[in-house]
């Protein structure tokens, strides 16, 4: 049974940082590239990083410099370091598990990520 489970949200002040983490079990975790998404109210869901199984990272232009994505292939991990987060970051954030090769992307439930002051 494959599980992807998103943890680390939670409300954070403008400038503040959140780091979200993924654990997925039930996949061979090096087989798949990591990404993770947010959706904000009314709006549809959107990219905000993914890594390889190698370590290539790609990241949506809105969060360069910002966020950082990383994974560790030994505890089958994936993070999303957040800096210097701004109000309009606010979000539910989902992990996704999406294969090399072939189809069958997994998702996460969804972590809710709030920007308040």
């Amino acid at each position: 049974q494959v599980q992807v489970v998103e943890s680390g949200g939670g409300l954070v002040q403008p400038g503040g940082s959140l780091r979200l983490s993924c654990a997925a079990s039930g996949i061979i975790f090096s087989r798949y590239t990591m990404g993770w998404y947010r959706q904000a109210p009314g709006r549809q869901r959107e990219l905000v990083a993914d890594i390889t199984s190698g370590g290539t990272t790609h990241y949506a232009d809105f969060v360069k410099g910002r966020f950082t994505i990383s994974r560790d292939n030994g505890k089958n991990m994936v993070y999303l370091q957040m800096n210097s987060l701004k109000f309009e970051d606010t979000a539910v954030y989902y992990c996704k598990a999406r294969p090399t090769l072939g189809k069958g992307d997994y998702w996460g439930q969804g972590t809710q990520v709030t920007v308040s002051s």
